[in-house]
This record gives C-alpha cells, sequence and structure tokens, in this order.
C-alpha cells in the first residue's frame, strides 16, 4: 500500500503557510516536495529514468512504486523500488517538510544530505575521513571523478578504462568529457557525445573480452594495463585509471597486484578510480581500496536493490585535502552538480555551485538507505551462506538447461577480503536452440517477455499457462563485441541485497524454507525462457532495444 505523508488534503491549506515560512531568500519553495511521491522519484535524473506513457515504467522496465507481484533477479540492471524503500522514501520527505518550517528549503536538504553521508559511512564501515559526493546516476559520478582527478594530477588526464566492452553505456562519453545524454539531471539540454567545457580530453578502451571462440574474460589482463599505462606516461600525459570491480559479467581486472605496481611505478602521475557500481564487493575490499588513495564509484542501485538511479564517489582524505583547493574549475561541471553534492567539509568548492537541491536524486538515496541498511543489518555469517547456497543453486540449474549456456564468471582473484563476494552473484548465460546460440534480436524479445504476462500467446497446458503468466525481471542482454566472431547476447540472473533480507529469519527451519522459496522461482523464471524459446511466442525486436544503457 502506498504511503502518501502528510494527509493531502490537510497539505494544500498548509502549503501557504510553509511557503511564507520559507520565503526570505529561498529560491525553492515546499511546493516541490508536495509533488506525488512517484514523480518525485522518477524526477532529477537523465532520460533514462523517464516513464513510458504507456506501460508506466522506465528503460529498465521499473515502475516509480513497488510491484510486489513482479519478481526481480535484475540487480545487475535495475530493480523495482521495494515497500520498505518507498515508505522510506515518504517518511523522508514528511521529515523534510517539518524541518523547513525552521530553515530554508536548501539550508534543511543540505544538512540532510550530510547526515545521509554519515549514515551510508556507517553501513559501509568507512572511517570519517573518506568523503562522499552524491549524484543522479553512476554515469554523473564519473564525471565527477574526472574533474576531482583533473585537479588532483594538476593537468587533464588520459582515461584508460579497464573492461569499456562491460561497463555502462555512457562511459564511452564521460571518459573523454563529454555529454553521455541529450538532457543533464539539472534539465539542462545538452549535445549527446559534445565535449564538456574544460573536461574535454582523450581516452583508451581496454576490453575484457579475449579474442577467439568463446565468452572469457582475456588472461592478460594486468600486463595489457601495465603496458597501457606506461604508454600514455611516456607521451607525457598523467592518467586517470578506471578499474572494474565488478563488470555486468561479474568480472573484476587488474588485480590488486597490478595496481600497487601501478601506484609504486608512478606516484602522483596516475590516479586510480575503482568502478564498484554494481556494489559487489565486500567492506574490506572497499576499505583497501580506499586506504589505498583510490577513489571509488558505487552506486545504491545495483547490488543493493534500491531504485534507479542513486550515485556516490567515495573519496579517500588524502585527496579531500587538495580537492578543496581547487581554483580553476571546469564550467561544464555545473551542469552536473550542486552544492549539496559535495561534502561540507569541502568549502571552498562548495561556494562556487548553485544550491539547487535534487529531490529525486535525494529520495532515491533515502530508498537505497533503507535496502543497504537492512542487509547489514543481516548477520554475516548467514549472508555469506545464503549467497553461496543460492549461487550454487542457480549454477546447476542452468548446467541442466539444455537451452542455457553458461557464460564463465570466476576471474580467480577471490580472496579473504571478498567476504560474502566469494562467489559469483551474477550468472550470465546464452540462450540456445538446437544447440547454436539464438539471434541477438530474438534474445532481445525473450527478456522483454519475461516482464509479461505470457500465458495466452504461450497456451499448452495449465501448468504452462501459469509459468507464463509470472512477470519477472532479470538483468538486461549485454551485447558482446567479439573480435573474431559474430556478436552475441547474453541474459543475467542476479543476486542482490534484497534476496538475503527477505531470507533472513532467526528461526534456522523458517530461514531454510525462505531460501527455498527463492531457488524456486529462480528455477520458474528459467522455465519460462525455456517455454518462449521452444514455443517461439515471441517476435524478434530492433538489436538496440534492450540493451543495458
Amino acid at each position: 500500500m502506498r504511503r502518501e505523508p502528510f494527509g493531502m488534503s490537510a497539505g494544500a491549506s498548509r502549503l501557504s503557510e510553509f511557503e511564507r515560512a520559507s520565503d526570505s531568500g529561498s529560491r525553492y519553495r515546499l511546493r516541490d516536495l508536495f509533488t506525488p511521491l512517484d514523480t518525485l522519484l522518477v524526477s532529477g535524473g537523465d532520460p533514462r529514468l523517464a516513464l513510458d506513457a504507456t506501460d508506466r515504467v522506465n528503460l529498465y522496465g521499473c515502475a516509480a512504486s513497488p510491484e510486489p507481484e513482479l519478481w526481480n533477479f535484475a540487480s545487475s540492471t535495475a530493480s523495482t523500488i521495494s515497500q520498505a524503500g518507498y515508505d522510506r522514501a515518504a517518511l523522508a520527505r514528511e521529515e523534510l517538510v517539518h524541518k523547513c518550517l525552521f530553515d530554508e528549503v536548501e539550508v534543511a536538504f543540505d544538512a540532510r544530505c550530510e547526515d545521509m553521508r554519515s549514515e551510508l559511512r556507517g553501513h559501509l564501515q568507512l572511517p570519517p575521513r573518506v568523503d562522499i559526493v552524491f549524484s543522479p546516476s553512476g554515469t554523473d559520478s564519473q564525471l565527477h571523478a574526472l574533474f576531482l582527478a583533473c585537479a588532483v594530477l594538476g593537468a587533464p588526464p588520459v582515461t584508460i578504462v579497464v573492461g569499456a566492452d562491460q561497463s555502462g553505456s555512457g562511459t564511452s562519453h564521460t571518459a573523454r568529457g563529454h555529454h553521455f545524454s541529450s538532457m543533464t539531471a539539472s534539465g539542462l539540454a545538452v549535445r549527446k557525445d559534445g565535449a564538456i567545457a574544460g573536461l574535454a580530453g582523450a581516452s583508451l578502451a581496454l576490453p575484457l573480452l579475449q579474442a577467439g571462440p568463446g565468452i572469457a574474460m582475456r588472461g592478460e589482463a594486468d600486463a595489457a594495463v601495465l603496458h597501457a599505462v606506461e604508454a600514455v606516461i611516456a607521451q607525457g600525459a598523467p592518467v586517470l585509471l578506471q578499474i572494474m570491480d565488478a563488470s555486468k559479467l561479474g568480472w573484476r581486472a587488474p588485480s590488486a597486484a597490478c595496481l600497487d605496481e601501478i601506484a609504486r611505478r608512478w606516484p602522483r602521475k596516475v590516479q586510480i578510480v575503482i568502478d564498484a557500481c554494481q556494489a559487489r564487493l565486500g567492506r574490506r575490499r572497499l576499505r583497501a581500496y580506499l586506504d589505498r588513495g583510490h577513489m571509488v564509484l558505487m552506486t545504491g542501485s545495483k547490488f543493493f536493490g534500491g531504485p534507479a538511479f542513486s550515485g556516490a564517489l567515495l573519496v579517500p582524505k588524502g585527496l579531500s585535502r587538495s580537492i578543496d583547493r581547487i581554483e580553476g574549475i571546469a564550467p561544464g561541471i555545473f551542469d552536473y552538480a550542486g552544492r549539496c553534492d559535495w561534502p561540507m567539509a569541502w568549502t571552498a568548492l562548495r561556494s562556487r555551485f548553485d544550491r539547487r537541491p535534487n529531490f529525486g536524486q535525494w529520495l532515491r538515496w533515502e530508498a537505497a538507505l533503507a535496502e543497504i541498511g537492512g542487509y547489514y543489518a543481516v548477520p554475516g555469517a548467514f549472508r555469506a551462506r545464503v549467497l553461496a547456497e543460492l549461487a550454487a543453486g542457480i549454477d546447476s540449474m542452468i548446467a541442466l538447461s539444455p537451452s542455457l549456456q553458461p557464460v564463465p564468471t570466476v576471474t580467480g582473484t577471490a580472496g579473504v577480503d571478498d567476504e560474502e563476494f566469494a562467489q559469483s552473484t551474477i550468472f550470465p548465460f546464452m540462450l540456445l536452440r538446437g544447440g547454436k546460440p539464438v539471434s541477438i534480436a530474438e534474445t532481445n524479445a525473450i527478456h522483454q517477455a519475461l516482464a509479461r504476462d505470457m500465458n495466452e500467446k504461450i497456451g499448452g497446458s495449465a501448468a504452462d499457462r501459469q509459468v507464463a503468466a509470472q512477470r519477472c525481471l532479470i538483468g538486461q542482454p549485454v551485447r558482446l563485441e567479439r573480435p573474431d566472431a559474430a556478436p552475441q547476447a547474453v541474459l543475467r540472473v542476479c543476486l542482490g541485497a534484497r534476496l538475503v533480507t527477505e531470507a533472513w529469519s532467526p528461526d534456522t527451519a523458517e530461514a531454510q524454507r525462505n531460501v527455498q522459496h527463492i531457488l524456486d522461482r529462480i528455477a520458474h523464471v528459467l522455465v519460462k525462457i525455456e517455454l518462449l524459446l521452444d514455443r517461439g511466442a515471441v517476435a524478434a525486436t530492433p538489436v538496440n532495444s534492450a540493451f543495458e544503457v
């Protein structure tokens, strides 16, 4: 049940009173917070967040309000908002309205964002010296990282993107300091792939996919990264090295030893940023990255299951001291950040930015924090055990299916600091018919059909119709461009934090029943895929219509 705060009928009579209380000097009024919650939750982002006029879902198939009847195994892409997340967002809005009776909207909003930084640090067990920059998406956070790297390195860097073939589609633009969409989260119309003033530069893409037949990670990733960094440094340019932990397929590269070697050989010439937007890494590993002086990109909307989009850049304290002394600021960054996005400790930098609250970004992070807090409230031993049991079950089911060919996910880099992520949480596979991969277009069509009631299209027995009727989301197709073979698309079944939270019970027997219930649902999803393949119940869709964006 949706929770609309305030009692909206009484809200209208109180609105003018609230606005009078905050009129002095404030550019933003409380009427903005009385916008329907569903509308606010999809505001303050780029066009990927917009809802389709007919189906009322975004490009990821997610609505603005909870859909408990829709099974979600799509956390590598995006998840529907949970009831707990929705309720948290509603309550947060109500609390902010009350605080705005005593402060300007921007002041109260800024204070709440700072409190959220403390809350996120607490959940992730990070020390106060780690600063957090919020953003509307992980793609926006990449631009923040580029902006800060320019300041730290003292010159525009060449961005080297490791795993460019498995990162977000916007990365090819942000790595060069270009606009990644036709509109910014602040509502400014821009030219996609046009240069951002003061940020534009060069980039180098390093794919992770091996050459030759099959789909697997290249074996010489460390050597390739070292060679690329060395070549750029030799040309006299500093480097922003963006590495992957984890990719759309769950891959990680390069190794920690490789990163340490780069830091040793080229101090003050290379700034490393970890793309951990999937958030599929242990908290010890996360702290280790920050302790080494690396920036970290993350989101609350992938593994943690908050609503898309909610980005953050984690900045180690050693960098923060130099960042706040930035003098020349790339003018284009003003279109991608407001004052409240930056930590309060960065007083000099913040003073240059507009006091522009992004209510949609804030509320999506409120919902994400509800998921993150709920996940880490579950005992660590249970988290690890459940993810291991679910992983083993999914691996077995995919292996037993004649129509699904698993894609390798083990990279050989798992260690003690991976904690519950020592095993895979993303399970990619190709679709087969007669032992051969189906077309990219049909893979797209099947992915879209999974989210719809297909019982009339499939027909057959009552059991088949029941399977076909269930709506479910799995990870969107990933298009893999192979150097020596035709491109192929893979789908993904994903484990996310919400599944662990929902499985948890202090009663061991009850918890085991919950885990089995999740496995039963996954089996149901795979059977629906089998039916769609067997019956030819879907028409191929255009090849670009369903790829992850």
